[in-house]
C-alpha cells in the first residue's frame, strides 16, 4: 500500500519536462486555468463599479450631493445606520458571547436562527416585521389597540429593519473571534478575584477589539445599504423614511431625486463601503471572522 501511495505521489509530482525535476514552488502552485478564471471573476466584480465611476458627471457631483434631497437621504441613512449599529451592539454582543459558549444541538439551532436574516430575501424580512410589529401583527396589534401607536412607516421602523438585517454580521463575526480567542487571561483574572463583569470589560473585550471593530464596520455598512426590508416595513417617504438606497431606486423609476443625484449618492455609497472595509481591517487580514 505504501508503494502504491508513493507511486501515486510520484506521478502527481512528475516533472513537466523530462530530465528536469519539478521545483517545490511549481508543485505548490495553481494551474494556469485557475488564474484565468480568477482574473475573469475579478473583472466581473470590479467592472460594474468601474462603469459607475466612468458614467458619473464628476463636475456636477458636488452640486448633486449638496442638493436638499440628497442631504436629506444622506443624513437619514447615516443616522439610522448608526442607531441600528448601536442597537445591534446592545443586543447582538451578549448574544454572540452566549453563542460562543453554547455547545451541541442548542448552539446549532440558535446559530441557525441568527443566520436566517443573512439568507432571507430582504422583502421577506420586511414582511415578517410587518406580521410581527404591524397594526395587525402579533405584537404590534395589541400595542396599537391599547395606545393607538404604530411602528411601521416611521423613522423608528427604518432603524428596526436595518438592525434586523445587519445585526447577524456583527454577531457571527464576534462569535468567531471569541471561539478563536484563548481563555488563559480571563481565567487568570478570575483567579485573581475579578468579577465576571470585570473580566468581560477589562480582559475579554480589549482582546476582542480588532474583531469587534470589523464586526461593527460590517454591521454599519450593511445597515447603510439596506433596501428591501426598509421599503416594505418603513415605506419610502422623502425626508421621513427615504434612505439613500430608496432614493436611488425611486430616481431611476422617475420619482424622487434626479438621476444625477442618484448616481452621486451611489458613488458616495461605494466610497463609504471602501472606507468601512479599510477601517475594519478585513482587507488587511484577508479574511472575515465568521
Amino acid at each position: 500500500m505504501r508503494r502504491g501511495m508513493t507511486g501515486a505521489l510520484a506521478s502527481l509530482g512528475a516533472a513537466p519536462e523530462r530530465g528536469r525535476p519539478m521545483r517545490r514552488s511549481d508543485a505548490l502552485g495553481l494551474p494556469s486555468w485557475a488564474y484565468t478564471l480568477a482574473a475573469v471573476g475579478l473583472l466581473a466584480i470590479s467592472l460594474p463599479v468601474l462603469a459607475l465611476f466612468l458614467r458619473a458627471d464628476w463636475p456636477t457631483v458636488p452640486v448633486d450631493l449638496a442638493s436638499p434631497s440628497a442631504l436629506s437621504a444622506l443624513g437619514l441613512s447615516l443616522a439610522t445606520a448608526l442607531a441600528a449599529t448601536l442597537a445591534s451592539l446592545l443586543l447582538g454582543l451578549p448574544l454572540a458571547f452566549v453563542l460562543a459558549r453554547l455547545r451541541g444541538r442548542l448552539a446549532e439551532a440558535a446559530r441557525a436562527v441568527v443566520l436566517v436574516p443573512l439568507v432571507l430575501p430582504p422583502m421577506v424580512g420586511g414582511l415578517a416585521l410587518l406580521f410581527l410589529l404591524g397594526r395587525r401583527g402579533l405584537l404590534g396589534g395589541p400595542v396599537f389597540e391599547a395606545t393607538g401607536w404604530s411602528l411601521p412607516f416611521s423613522l423608528s421602523a427604518v432603524v428596526v429593519a436595518e438592525a434586523f438585517v445587519a445585526a447577524p454580521f456583527l454577531i457571527v463575526t464576534v462569535e468567531g473571534g471569541l471561539r478563536t480567542q484563548g481563555r488563559c487571561q480571563a481565567e487568570a483574572a478570575a483567579i485573581l478575584g475579578a468579577s465576571r463583569t470585570q473580566v468581560l470589560f477589562r480582559v475579554t473585550l480589549p482582546m476582542l477589539a480588532p474583531v469587534l471593530r470589523g464586526g461593527v464596520a460590517l454591521c454599519f455598512a450593511r445597515a447603510l445599504g439596506e433596501f428591501g426590508a426598509t421599503a416594505l416595513f418603513a415605506g419610502n417617504l422623502p425626508g421621513v423614511t427615504q434612505t439613500m438606497p430608496l432614493a436611488i431606486y425611486t430616481a431611476f423609476n422617475g420619482a424622487g431625486v434626479s438621476q444625477g443625484v442618484a448616481t452621486s449618492l451611489s458613488l458616495l455609497m461605494v466610497v463609504c463601503s471602501v472606507v468601512l472595509l479599510a477601517a475594519s481591517g478585513i482587507v488587511g487580514r484577508g479574511r472575515v471572522v465568521a
